[in-house]
């Protein structure tokens, strides 16, 4: 049997988040209710869960200290922030605390049971638009791609072609010979993965050589 805890406060809504917790996860399934941090905090105590829906916004404080305590308590429990509030501090927020999924409650009801049925599958409940926020934050603050070992010399040439220098002015820049610069370009691809001017522009640039300084 399925053990559900649902924290929400509002009681409505409450209501609303255990029906469609019954319809993706069967009516066997036993749900349990808490309407404040609190409350919450003494369920997550009480007894193993297989899944939590919590509120961010409590009238005691805030769903994220639910959610961590159960992390601690019953890493097991897949949890799941069910919540109105969608911007960048609250996603990040919640998944740093250990959040499995993220759904906004202004989604259709049918689309909320079918993203809970399918973590079955092991896919994540997230919302589309929870889903592109999140992919977008680590586009543009985490990690691109691993370090490479690039030699000095070959940041050299590509600080160049990243912007936009053909290899025989690569050459000339460098005090090299063209056969040279192809064998360090070469080299960089190799190294960098990559097949075209294009993105070695792009990985330049993450690598801080881009800058049109003058030699």
């Amino acid at each position: 049997m399925t053990q559900i805890l649902v924290v929400e406060d509002i009681a409505e809504t409450r209501r609303w988040l255990v029906d469609i917790a019954r319809d993706a996860f069967g009516e066997g399934a036993q749900t349990h209710e808490a309407a404040s941090m609190r409350a919450g905090l003494a369920a997550a105590a009480a007894r193993d869960y297989d899944v939590a829906l919590i509120d961010l916004g409590l009238p005691d404080g805030t769903g994220l200290d639910v959610l961590r305590n159960l992390r601690i308590l019953r890493p097991e429990t897949i949890c799941v922030v069910t919540t109105v509030m969608g911007d960048d501090a609250h996603i990040v927020g919640a998944l740093s605390a250990g959040a499995q999924g993220y759904l906004l409650k202004e989604q259709p009801r049918d689309v909320l049971v079918r993203q809970l049925r399918q973590m079955g599958e092991g896919i994540p409940a997230l919302s589309p638009s929870i889903a592109r926020r999140i992919m977008n934050h680590f586009r543009l603050t985490g990690p691109v791609a691993p370090e490479v070992d690039l030699t000095a010399r070959e940041k050299d040439v590509l600080a160049l072609i990243g912007r936009g220098l053909r290899n025989g002015e690569v050459a000339k820049a460098l005090e090299l010979t063209e056969n040279t610069v192809a064998g360090y370009i070469k080299s960089i691809y190799r190294k960098l993965g990559i097949s075209s001017r294009a993105e070695a522009s792009w990985h330049a640039v993450r690598l801080g050589l881009g800058q049109n300084n003058d030699r």
